[in-house]
């Protein structure tokens, strides 16, 4: 991945579903966002009630399903490594307004149960290889919104995706941005401040 052809290739190949290339981005960049959870962790009573891991797998479930609908423009490692962080940060305020909400007492409880969702989320490679998580996601999507999501992963920008679907470019990425945040709601991924 040293030009930016070969990441526009590495991101497609991610967008298809790819299996060698879902596990070289985990191998690659699971160990800066676990370092910017374990970062925001700050209140030892919070490490208690959330794993790391689960967060880290959560983070990278929602990735895979968004890249694969073509929400992200990526054209560099810098760009997805800032994604991924943004990402985990956003997780993990969410897990804390979530304990500070519901007005759990953090050191009375004796499991993780901060994150439901993201605790019972499949793992980054069932997601990818087994493809299930995908489906149930594309499930939630209207006909129109799966042709724009398609697009997107076939790499079309947003001015091709318009020129074959009609309607605007930024009418389109704003279709699908709503649409994408839908189904992830549905599906207990993350929630709408994850997205770029």
């Amino acid at each position: 991945m040293g030009d930016a052809a070969d990441f526009g290739e590495f991101v497609g190949r991610i967008r298809a579903g790819d299996a060698d290339a879902a596990a070289e981005l985990v191998r690659r960049f699971e160990p800066l966002i676990r370092r910017e959870i374990r970062l925001r962790f700050g209140d030892d009573r919070l490490r208690r009630v959330l794993d790391s891991g689960d967060v880290c797998q959560s983070v990278l479930a929602s990735f895979f399903v968004r890249a694969a609908a073509g929400q992200y423009d990526l054209d560099d490692p810098g760009r997805l490594a800032g994604l991924l962080v943004r990402m985990a940060r956003n997780k993990m305020a969410t897990a804390a307004r979530a304990q500070t909400n519901l007005r759990r007492d953090c050191r009375r409880a004796a499991g993780g149960d901060a994150l439901e969702g993201v605790a019972g989320a499949p793992s980054p490679s069932r997601v990818v290889a087994g493809r299930e998580l995908l489906d149930r996601f594309r499930d939630l999507l209207t006909p129109a919104e799966r042709q724009l999501a398609d697009l997107r992963g076939q790499g079309f920008g947003w001015a091709e995706v318009a020129g074959r679907v009609g309607g605007t470019a930024d009418g389109c990425r704003v279709q699908l941005a709503r649409a994408v945040r839908r189904a992830s709601a549905a599906l207990g991924l993350d929630d709408s401040s994850d997205g770029e």
